[in-house]
């Protein structure tokens, strides 16, 4: 896992956060990354391909948000999501992460230990979800 910093978005960033956002999202959160000290932006690499990445935003004390988590789709299902999650955990002190997510994602949440809580249709026709996890100290 290695940080991502570059003031230029690397194409394999642009489409796994398409797959957590809408296309035309991508650039500005990208930007939101590289220009807040709150935000970070992480991708897994495997050779040259970034395979993966996750992206939070730290909250007051020691919290953090899931913003963005995806994984290329012929990578899925082989733990990436969660070795990601992992990792953030073991690099920074957080006492609870949170993430807010669609239906699609639920599952994911569940199988990592999060607790998760319908906040009902935030658009018309789709239901989105708290997902957060506390942590033993």
């Amino acid at each position: 896992m290695e940080e991502i910093v570059s003031s230029c978005i690397h194409h394999d960033i642009q489409t796994l956060l398409s797959y957590a956002t809408s296309l035309d999202k991508v650039n500005g959160e990208y930007a939101s990354y590289l220009y807040s000290n709150r935000r970070k932006l992480f991708g897994l690499k495997v050779g040259e391909t970034i395979i993966g990445c996750i992206g939070i935003e730290f909250l007051d004390g020691d919290r953090c948000e899931i913003k963005h988590v995806a994984v290329m789709p012929d990578r899925r299902d082989e733990g990436i999501g969660s070795r990601m999650v992992e990792f953030i955990l073991e690099h920074y002190f957080i006492s609870s992460m949170v993430a807010e997510t669609d239906r699609d994602a639920v599952l994911f949440y569940t199988k990592i230990g999060f607790e998760i809580e319908s906040l009902g249709e935030k658009f018309p026709g789709v239901e989105r979800f708290k997902c957060v996890r506390i942590l033993e100290g």
